[in-house]
């Protein structure tokens, strides 16, 4: 497979979505040294953090499209939408990353006492 052609690492990847196996993409040699590249790119810093004003060690890398719904899109540090580049692959922390999926979410409590008003 080369891993510069879109569309083979979009049948790999689909392949793998398709077969239940997409973590053999997130152990696979490729995505292991892109992975590192993005981090050292950024030095190991969260983005999201960053852009707060803070800094927090990055130890995963978020892909902004989907792997299950781009899957040719999972080797690429960029995609281009309406004409302009953007970045697909960005560091950030665990917690910014189980954020940015949705896993974070604060659940509204429910009220001690009913409100009467």
């Amino acid at each position: 497979m080369n891993i510069n052609n879109q569309d083979e690492v979009g049948r790999w990847v689909q392949s793998l979505i398709d077969a239940d196996n997409l973590h053999a993409f997130y152990v696979s040699d490729p995505w292991i040294k892109l992975r590192v590249d993005v981090l050292e790119e950024h030095k190991y810093e969260c983005q999201r953090h960053k852009d707060l004003g803070f800094y927090k060690r990055a130890n995963t890398v978020h892909h902004v499209q989907y792997v299950r719904k781009y899957p040719h899109l999972a080797l690429s540090k960029v995609y281009v939408f309406e004409g302009k580049e953007y970045k697909n692959l960005i560091p950030l922390c665990h917690a910014c990353h189980e954020e940015a999926h949705g896993y974070r979410q604060k659940e509204k409590k429910k009220p001690l006492t009913e409100e009467r008003w």
